[in-house]
C-alpha cells in the first residue's frame, strides 16, 4: 500500500530526471534502479547520530546572531546581533528577562537551523523564505518587543529593535 505506490512514483521522477539530461546530452541508463525503497528492520525510519554539545559549553551566539552551519547544506541563519544594540545600563530588575529573552532568540536561530537542515530540498523557490525565514522574524520581532518592554518598565526604552528581527541565509 506505500511501497509498491512510492517505487511507481519515483520511477518516473527518474525517468523524467532521464529525459530532461538527455535533451542535452547523454541520457543517463540505470536509474530505475534507485526507484525501489525498503523499510528498515521493523519498520521505523533510521535514526540520525545524536549529537549534544557538552553541559558545560553551551552555544554562545551573542543574542541572536550567527548560529553554526546547518550540517548537509553548508547554508545556516544568520541573525543580527541583539546584545550590541542594548543599552549598556540595563536596569538590574530586567536583567534576568532580558537574559532568558535572548536565550529565546539563541534557541529560535538553532530551531530555525534543524528545520533548514531538515527540509533540504523541500518546496519551491520560496520555500526556505516563507517556511522558515518568515516565521522566524516573527518570532524574532515579539521577543525583541517583550526585551523592550523589560527594559522600559525601568529604565528608557530601547528604540528600533524591531530591524534586528530580519535573518538570512549566510
Amino acid at each position: 500500500a506505500i511501497l509498491g505506490p512510492l517505487k511507481d512514483k519515483r520511477a518516473a521522477t527518474l525517468d523524467r530526471i532521464a529525459i530532461s539530461i538527455g535533451r542535452q546530452g547523454t541520457r543517463p541508463q540505470g536509474l530505475e534502479a534507485f526507484a525501489a525503497c525498503s523499510l528498515n528492520a521493523g519498520g521505523a525510519a533510521p535514526q540520525a547520530p545524536a549529537t549534544t554539545a557538552p553541559a558545560n559549553n553551551p552555544p554562545a551566539n551573542g543574542g541572536g546572531q550567527a548560529a553554526p552551519p546547518a550540517a548537509g547544506n553548508g547554508q545556516r541563519i544568520v541573525c543580527p546581533s541583539v546584545k550590541d544594540k542594548l543599552p549598556a545600563n540595563i536596569p538590574a530588575s530586567a536583567q534576568a528577562e532580558v537574559d532568558r529573552n535572548l536565550a529565546l532568540l539563541d534557541t529560535q536561530i538553532a530551531e530555525a537551523n534543524k528545520r533548514l537542515q531538515e527540509t533540504v530540498g523541500q518546496g519551491g523557490p520560496n520555500f526556505v523564505q516563507n517556511a522558515i525565514l518568515g516565521p522566524l522574524k516573527d518570532k524574532r520581532a515579539a521577543t525583541l518587543d517583550r526585551i523592550a518592554i523589560s527594559i522600559g518598565r525601568q529604565g528608557t526604552r530601547p528604540q528600533g529593535l524591531e530591524v534586528l528581527a530580519t535573518c538570512s541565509l549566510g
